[in-house]
């Protein structure tokens, strides 16, 4: 609760005024961002999907010609559809794992302990709610197995381009040498799809950002009124950089319970995320920065998106 309340006022007193997207994903925001994952302009999900559905096999025996007996590690497991591929590819090839979903969302690891074991027949599942490298660091503790990292969805896209290898770099040293780490990359295309990705006509993605503006008015008693907050996405195919703001309509004030004011004027916004994408000669470089070497490369069928699996050299 303190943390929230200091990372929000700390955001919204700054200029420009910004909050942070680890913070979206309350029970309602986890509930919204699976409608938006079911958008038909939200083409990221099919296609990783695709590349699970159809791939599940060859990763697995790409994987299993590194270990047998491992420890399967998600960052922002969310509700695992696409995992369960790979999860149930691995079962079939007798591997000994164990499944480790990683999430800030209490509620998304309460649904996964309950419901994986009744799809996957065996599995075993220890889902850690928490920050990702604080629970990968009592991971570490509780097993000295070699690990494969998930850290898919393009969620990687959530930190800026400059930030990235560095975020690998930290990752890394949660990891031992010759541990797999499998990351989804959302490849740059026409500006136009990116685009509509974010800005559904059905407005499941304003709703997943004003979400949180709501959120705050719930935990911290504050009076933001949603009606006058508008998303606003924008994407420049030069930086691969597509972020979303919201805007305010007006001249407004905003109370955070008996904590004071923020002022915003009319057209004013506040930065909400930044889904960045990629080439594939960037996430090349990435891992090479990070001290990575890369395996492989797994496509969809477009070669819009990117699960590119690599090792701790």
């Amino acid at each position: 609760m303190d943390q929230f309340f200091d990372d929000i006022w700390r955001g919204l007193k700054a200029s420009p005024k910004y909050l942070q997207s680890k913070y979206f994903y309350d029970e309602a925001g986890d509930a919204i961002f699976m409608e938006i994952m079911e958008c038909p302009e939200y083409y990221l999900t099919n296609c990783e999907r695709e590349i699970f559905s159809n791939q599940s096999n060859e990763l697995a025996n790409t994987i299993l010609n590194h270990f047998h007996e491992f420890d399967v590690a998600e960052l922002g497991a969310g509700d695992a559809t696409k995992t369960v591929y790979l999860l149930e590819a691995l079962a079939k090839h007798k591997a000994d794992f164990t499944y480790y979903p990683i999430d800030i969302s209490a509620n998304i690891i309460t649904r996964l302990n309950k419901q994986l074991p009744g799809i996957i027949t065996g599995i075993r599942v220890h889902g850690l709610n928490g920050e990702y490298f604080a629970m990968l660091e009592e991971l570490k503790r509780m097993s000295a197995k070699n690990k494969l990292v998930l850290f898919l969805g393009s969620s990687i896209g959530n930190i800026p381009l400059a930030e990235t290898a560095g975020f690998f770099s930290a990752l890394k040293a949660h990891l031992m040498p010759g541990d797999l780490l499998l990351t989804g990359f959302d490849l740059k295309k026409d500006p136009k799809i990116i685009l509509d990705a974010y800005n559904d006509k059905a407005g499941v993605t304003r709703r997943f950002n004003l979400n949180l503006l709501k959120r705050i008015n719930n935990t911290l008693d504050a009076d933001f009124d949603l009606s006058q907050f508008e998303h606003c996405p924008a994407y420049s195919d030069e930086t691969g950089e597509c972020k979303s703001y919201l805007q305010s309509l007006k001249n407004q004030i905003v109370r955070i319970g008996t904590a004071g004011r923020i002022d915003f004027k009319e057209g004013e916004q506040i930065y909400m995320e930044i889904s960045q994408k990629y080439s594939v000669q960037q996430t090349d470089e990435i891992a090479e920065a990070a001290g990575f070497t890369v395996v492989r490369h797994f496509y969809d069928s477009k070669k819009w998106f990117l699960d590119a699996l690599w090792q701790y050299r």
